[in-house]
Parts: C-alpha cells; sequence; structure tokens
C-alpha cells in the first residue's frame, strides 16, 4: 500500500454524481483540485448549485463551500467537461431484463472522447463485469476522440467502495484499489488516488481489479444468502437461528458474522453478482451456480417476510386483509436514505396485493428518493407515534435506523415482526 502524497492541482471531471460521484467530487475539491461534477439529471445538478446535498454521506456543510470558492462546478453542460486532465466516470450499471446494461457508460466514453487531449486519464469506476474497460469504454474513448489508449492518453479502472451510512469507513480511509492498461496508466492513476485517499493499492491488469469489486459483493451475496436460508429452516426446526449466529460469532477464527434480513436491497448485492454471473455464461457457457443460487434466496426474502406476517396474523385471528399493516425502514439498510433496489418496495406491494392497509415510516428517505425505489412512491407516510403504533395490528421492522424509538415501539404495539432482531417481547417475532 502506498501512502496520500500531495499532488499539483488538476482538473477533475466527474462524470455522474450520485452516491458514489458526488462523494468522489468533493473530496478531490477538497484535496486542492479543480472538479467539475458532470450529470445528466437537472434537478439534481440544480440541487448542488444551491450547495444542497442530497447524499447523506455529504453534508451541506461540507458542499456548501467548495461551492463558494469555485472549486467544485456542478453541471449539465457536456462543454464544461472541456479542458481535464483526469476524468472519473462513476454512471450507474443496472441490468436489463437480466443482462447489464451499459449504455451510462457508453455515453460517458462518448462523452469524454470528444474533450480527450493527449496526456490526459480517463478511469471507469461503474460496477461491472471483468473486460469491460478494455473491450468497451477504452474502444469507444478512441473512436470519439481519435487517440489511442495507452500511446495518447491513459486508462484505467479503480472500484468504488462506498458504504453508505457507514461513520467508520470513509473514502477517504479506505483502500482505493486502482488499475491501468499499462504501466503508466497504472502509474499516473496512482498518483492521483493517492491524493485523495490513505492507501492505494495498485493491481497490474483492469481484468483483475474489476473482477476484485465482483468478489467483493458475490462473497457478501452469498453469505447473506446463507444465513437467510438458514433463518427460513431454523424457524420451521423450532430454533433461534440468531442465538446461534451469537454462539458462532464468539470464535476468533474461521467464521465471519452475517445476518438474515428481509431481503438485500442497493446496487451492489441484488445487481453486480449478476454481471459476474453473465460473464461467465456468455463466455465459457457454464452457469455460475453460487450466484445464481443467491439470486433465489435473496430475491424471494420478501416473499418469506410476508408469509411470516401472514402466520403472526393468523396466529391472532386476523386476517392481513383489511389489516393495518405499518413498515418501520424504507431503506435497504440501517442509517441510510438508499432506497434502491429495497426488499421494502416488494414487501409493501405484496401486502397491498392482499388487501392490507400499508404504512411506512422512515426518518431517512425522503420523498424525492422515492423515484429510485419503484413501488414507494404511492405508499403512505407516517411519523411513529403511540398512536399510530397502538393502531396497527402488525408493525415490520425492515431497516433498523438507530433514529426509531425502540421502547416506544416496543410498549405500543400489538405485534412486530422484526426482521433485524432489534427488539425483543413476548409480542415480538424475529426473522
Amino acid at each position: 500500500m502506498i501512502e496520500k502524497r500531495q499532488a499539483p492541482q488538476l482538473r477533475v471531471v466527474a462524470v455522474g454524481q450520485g452516491y458514489v460521484g458526488l462523494p468522489l467530487a468533493v473530496r478531490a475539491a477538497e484535496a486542492g483540485h479543480r472538479v467539475v461534477g458532470f450529470d445528466v439529471d437537472a434537478q439534481r445538478v440544480k440541487r448542488l448549485m444551491l450547495g444542497e446535498s442530497y447524499v447523506e454521506d455529504i453534508p451541506d456543510s461540507r458542499l456548501g463551500p467548495l461551492r463558494a470558492s469555485g472549486s467544485y462546478l456542478p453541471t449539465v453542460d457536456p462543454d464544461d467537461c472541456a479542458g481535464f486532465d483526469v476524468a472519473i466516470v462513476t454512471v450507474p450499471t443496472p441490468l436489463r431484463d437480466g443482462v447489464p446494461d451499459l449504455s451510462h457508460v457508453e455515453d460517458a466514453a462518448v462523452l469524454l472522447g470528444r474533450h480527450l487531449t493527449p496526456g490526459a486519464t480517463v478511469v471507469l469506476e461503474s460496477t461491472t463485469y471483468p473486460g469491460t474497460t478494455e473491450e468497451v469504454f477504452g474502444p469507444l474513448l478512441e473512436g470519439a476522440s481519435g487517440l489511442a489508449a495507452g500511446s495518447d492518453f491513459h486508462l484505467g479502472y479503480s472500484p468504488e467502495r462506498i458504504d453508505p451510512g457507514n461513520p467508520s469507513w470513509r473514502l477517504e480511509n479506505t483502500p482505493k484499489i486502482v488499475s491501468g492498461i499499462d504501466a503508466a496508466s497504472t502509474e499516473t492513476i496512482r498518483r492521483f488516488y493517492a491524493s485523495l485517499v490513505d492507501a492505494v493499492v495498485p493491481v497490474a491488469r483492469c481484468k483483475e481489479a474489476e473482477l476484485a469489486k465482483l468478489l467483493e459483493n458475490t462473497f457478501r451475496h452469498v453469505n447473506i444468502a446463507l444465513a437467510n436460508e438458514l433463518a427460513i429452516f431454523a424457524h420451521e426446526l423450532g430454533i433461534d437461528v440468531w442465538a446461534a449466529i451469537d454462539a458462532a460469532s464468539t470464535k476468533p477464527f474461521g467464521f465471519m458474522r452475517f445476518t438474515p434480513g428481509p431481503g438485500v436491497g442497493g446496487h451492489c448485492l441484488p445487481i453486480d453478482p449478476s454481471y459476474l454471473s453473465w460473464r461467465v455464461q456468455r463466455a465459457v457457457g457454464r452457469d455460475f451456480r453460487f450466484v445464481e443460487l443467491a439470486n433465489d434466496i435473496n430475491n424471494h426474502m420478501p416473499d418469506y417476510v410476508v408469509r411470516r406476517l401472514v402466520g403472526g396474523l393468523n396466529q391472532r385471528k386476523k386476517s392481513v386483509n383489511g389489516s393495518r399493516v405499518l413498515l418501520l425502514g424504507l431503506a435497504y439498510k440501517a442509517n441510510t436514505g438508499d432506497a434502491r433496489e429495497t426488499p421494502a418496495a416488494r414487501i409493501a406491494e405484496l401486502l397491498i396485493g392482499m388487501g392490507a392497509e400499508v404504512q411506512a415510516a422512515d426518518p431517512h428517505v425522503s420523498d424525492d428518493a422515492h423515484p429510485h425505489a419503484d413501488g414507494l412512491a404511492h405508499l403512505k407516510r407516517v411519523d411513529v407515534t403511540s398512536d399510530g403504533l397502538a393502531a396497527a395490528d402488525a408493525v415490520v421492522l425492515l431497516a433498523d435506523h438507530d433514529a426509531f424509538d425502540y421502547p416506544l415501539i416496543t410498549a405500543h404495539a400489538p405485534y412486530i415482526l422484526d426482521c433485524r432482531r432489534r427488539l425483543l417481547g413476548a409480542h415480538i417475532d424475529s426473522l
């Protein structure tokens, strides 16, 4: 690992100003670079122009001074990207019918290629399958610029490791993997990121760096699926899976704690491992069975949550049809407002389809986050009050935000299905 050192001021373009791109742009500006944050979302850029952040890890107090000093310029104008020394691409890479959609990456490559000059550096950070940087991204840059990667400009890949809502591991103190298509590209990219983060980890080739990101996410995906399936079978066997996990977690070696939940969300787990599975199937002609099995288990956890809720209501001589159900936590994880691919959307959809009156509370997920989570836009939002809890036939804890008043919830909710093992009581069922 190579320690951070001061680098000369560079003109940096960050394409994509979401959960990854905005923290990167802000950190680069704080490090002394002149940064352009490009995004196609005009409303998002309008807020950034006013110094308003929509990413919880970047408070307005960090963004405002950078805007006032002119070191950070958010824009929707492609011409503002001209003259860059370093360009970083952090655009989404969704799945469309199970197939990787690289349209945003391709658009970014064409945009940057039109402004690419000899000696400049372009880095892809978007999560994708091994080979994308050299087989897709690079040729598009070359085609749009008329320049050759390696001989005329530097090109590489550096996987993002942003963990929204994590107070301990942030962009600047999380080791940063970097790679280039040749030694000169790797060294140039290494020097740039060394000005932003505490430790840089060079990797010889882009394909290994691309695979490293997918390995990190697939590791979590598979182990969470194991915990989820264990929870299902332990419940049927009359065993407390959470007590078993607590006991196993006392082993100081050979075990890493993973816990069950209502399903996986965000970009990483529901999508990224499928990029690897698709690549293996396409290139090798075989199924990546661990990924396919993990997808099947984790994707069906919302259905299992609803089945458990139906069973809990039946035990209390109530039908889900006509019952008032309060969902606590719409984000996919605790202490963040990130509702991308959240399992709460599927749970709400299933319950509403069964005739339940569904309400939801989340202190982090704002109304303007709804477009990023299909199924939440028309969900009735409420505050958590003693009267509201008492009036609910069932309360389901989906994301265990620290901001929730758990003693209040325990005291007033008549029946709780706790998907995070945050609560205890005779009227509380754990997933």
